[in-house]
């Protein structure tokens, strides 16, 4: 299937796994993975990029290619960027997004993590700076959590950048929160510039506790559009830590897991690899443990519309991952 851009082409081998590396968890000390602090022995700076280019080196050396991070993960694009440089890996894959800004300090208990600004200045601002911490242009671009409050879907000037980007070869769409993900994922296909769509990429959460925006998605996949997911696992939700963090592994999720001889979180990552539209799933592993379990999902089938019982309501979903504490 091609782009609905003619410039840049589908940026996934084929012959690499569908299971890629996002850096939400390994790039700051504090974030909303139930257990994360627990999965962090050294929240220094040294520790967390040794941490870091652990999962990344035990990651390819298993085949995977992709590798996503943004400005608002803390030191992730130069945790990522300077690993790329270090182990020569020219076939690595890297997606990063712009629009929030890191203004935790490296404190994993401050009482504001990051900070949402879709504007022009904005990204202005950090398009240099990813460029200077990945020490390459990404492959994918994505504004961080677009949804259609924020405006930037229709802000002139910022689509206008997000173009003359595109026009450059970088392929660029956004992420989409919130349980209006499938109302802002078909806005962002009716966007044009000049009669031309810039945008072309899509990371967006889908799970089996949500799933509403499995039919948006499938209708960017169709028109061209790479599609990356996100939060497979539900911020662990869906693994062996159980819906609370005590171990509370939803019955259904639990027998499928035991019945594939797989730790939960494979079982719900095989779920989104299912879905046909999915180009890329990404892992959210805090530690080479946590990777292990979750490359599991690539040996194992599952059906497409598995588990239907756990399915949330998408507000109930999505005030539910706003509850979850930073850690």
């Amino acid at each position: 299937m091609t782009s609905s851009l003619s410039g840049p082409v589908r940026p996934f081998d084929p012959a690499s796994p569908r299971l890629g590396v996002g850096l939400a968890a390994l790039g700051r000390p504090g974030y909303i993975n139930l257990g994360h602090a627990g999965d962090l022995p050294d929240r220094s700076v040294a520790g967390m990029r040794a941490q870091a280019w652990a999962v990344l080196d035990a990651a390819y050396a298993a085949g995977v290619r992709y590798f996503d991070a943004a400005r608002s993960y803390g030191r992730a694009e130069e945790f990522l960027g300077a690993w790329v440089q270090a182990r020569g890996h020219r076939d690595a894959v890297l997606g990063s997004k712009w629009g929030y800004t890191y203004v935790a300090d490296w404190q994993p208990d401050a009482p504001v993590h990051e900070v949402k600004t879709h504007d022009r200045a904005t990204l202005d601002r950090q398009w240099p700076q990813t460029l200077a911490a990945l020490g390459m242009a990404p492959d994918l671009y994505l504004i961080h959590s677009a949804t259609l409050e924020s405006g930037v879907l229709d802000d002139p000037a910022v689509l206008s950048r997000l173009a003359e980007l595109a026009a450059g070869g970088v392929r660029v769409g956004l992420s989409t929160s919130g349980p209006a993900q499938a109302d802002t994922i078909r806005r962002a296909l009716e966007v044009r510039v000049d009669g031309v769509n810039p945008l072309s990429a899509v990371q967006a959460t889908w799970n089996l506790l949500d799933r509403s925006a499995g039919a948006a998605l499938a209708d960017a996949h169709a028109a061209g559009w790479v599609t990356v997911v996100k939060e497979g696992v539900a911020n662990g939700r869906l693994s062996a830590r159980g819906l609370s963090g005590r171990g509370d592994v939803p019955a259904p999720l639990a027998a499928l897991a035991a019945e594939l001889e797989v730790t939960p979180d494979a079982a719900a990552l095989a779920a989104v690899l299912a879905q046909p539209w999915a180009d890329m799933v990404l892992s959210g592993a805090g530690n080479t443990d946590q990777l292990a379990q979750n490359l599991a999902a690539l040996r194992v089938q599952v059906p497409a519309d598995a588990l239907p019982e756990l399915t949330l309501d998408a507000r109930t979903y999505w005030q539910e991952r706003a509850a979850l504490p930073w850690n």
